[in-house]
């Protein structure tokens, strides 16, 4: 690969950090080209080679996040029988304190999806994506309504996220042995 391929790939990744990080610290619509550049040590004009706008450098952020965090929770999920499934889910999602940037981001990411009709589409996708795969483990393990209960969980995660958002007190832990019964049917 390329020397300036490598440098360019690396460059869209320290905007993508930089602005998942300021969106925590600032909000969304505070996010500006000179912000990013600052923060990923960068010419401001490098915001704009990589990337379209700012509120599409800021979807990208929030979208590469959002996958990341899905992805892990369904394999989480499936990696065990589903009342283990959601135990694990809960310890893992345990990490994050509330006061994360990417969880900020998230957060604001799916308010802004209302005004962006194409992050809208996307994290719709992305979320859609995760019911079909917990749905696929509830039904193989025999949970009747699994396209339900993956819905619920999907909210329910959602809820976690933001609730922790609010209040880094918020111990998702409290919840596993309702969410262990909705999975065991």
């Amino acid at each position: 690969m390329p020397k300036s391929v490598d440098r360019g790939r690396r460059t869209r990744e320290q905007l993508l950090d930089a602005a998942a990080q300021l969106v925590g610290e600032v909000g969304w619509g505070a996010v500006t080209t000179r912000l990013v550049a600052e923060r990923a040590g960068v010419n401001a004009a490098l915001v704009h080679y990589h990337f379209s706008s700012v509120p599409d450098l800021l979807s990208a952020a929030a979208l590469r996040f959002a996958e990341r965090i899905l992805t892990e929770a369904a394999d989480v999920l499936r990696s065990a029988e589903p009342a283990a499934g959601i135990d694990r889910m809960l310890d893992d999602l345990s990490r994050y304190t509330g006061t994360d940037p990417e969880l900020l981001l998230l957060a604001e990411a799916f308010l802004a999806a209302h005004r962006l009709p194409e992050l809208r589409g996307a994290l719709a996708a992305l979320v859609a994506d995760f019911r079909g795969r917990v749905a696929d483990w509830l039904s193989g393990a025999g949970v009747k309504d699994a396209e339900a209960i993956a819905l619920l969980l999907g909210a329910a995660i959602d809820g976690l996220v933001l609730h922790r958002a609010l209040d880094e007190s918020v111990d998702f832990r409290v919840v596993a042995g309702p969410l262990r019964r909705l999975v065991a049917g």
